[in-house]
């Protein structure tokens, strides 16, 4: 079992982080946003899952061990393949997982591509009482600490409110705390990458 890596970033693009690992490059699996905070040439060390099957053997990347976590409790679900459980990750921190699970919002997984309806239930019904444990604070995080009051100035003058930048804030400093400290740039380009494709100004949302 592969639980986790730490070498030079060989590459990092389309999903994919290749990460050079005593002489061997080993490719990664990762999340949009985990991708933006690789560079090549540094040294990442990454949170790991090996999903073996016959005809491959696939790495499955995080940042912290709470995605980890969560990761691996999703593939539990009756329905959730790795791809969806990374898809979930994607779109949703630790904090909002455990939020949506705790409040039993299915609407927030059916938001995910290639769940629906039923899954999205099934995810509610299987991680009931598994995650509270694990004592996430997506929603203590303020979004505004650090640069990121500048950062919610700098969305909306785009054109998103203030609520999605607030919301896309929250997210960024759930998964990767020490963000909290980072430049203005920096938070700016990972917040938009966690807002995706957006109309600011001149086009519509």
């Amino acid at each position: 079992m592969i639980s986790s890596v730490r070498g030079t970033v060989l590459s990092a693009r389309g999903g994919n982080v290749i990460i050079e690992v005593g002489g061997v490059g080993l490719a990664v699996q990762v999340t949009p946003e985990h991708e933006l905070a690789l560079r090549t040439g540094e040294t990442a060390f990454i949170h790991t899952s090996l999903i073996v099957r016959e005809d491959a053997l696939s790495l499955f990347g995080f940042e912290t061990s709470e995605q980890l976590e969560i990761f691996e409790l999703l593939l539990r679900v009756n329905g959730v393949g790795p791809k969806s459980a990374l898809g979930v990750l994607s779109a949703l921190g630790p904090g909002q997982v455990a939020t949506a699970v705790e409040s039993e919002d299915d609407k927030a997984f059916r938001a995910v591509s290639g769940i629906g309806p039923k899954t999205a239930k099934l995810i509610i019904l299987s991680l009931a009482g598994k995650v509270t444990s694990l004592a996430y604070a997506a929603d203590a995080v303020a979004p505004k600490q650090g640069n990121g009051a500048d950062v919610v100035v700098a969305l909306t003058g785009l054109g998103w409110s203030e609520r999605d930048a607030e919301s896309a804030l929250s997210s960024l400093f759930s998964a990767q705390p020490d963000l909290v400290s980072a430049p203005v740039q920096t938070l700016l380009r990972l917040a938009l990458a966690q807002l995706g494709p957006s109309t600011a100004k001149g086009g519509q949302r």
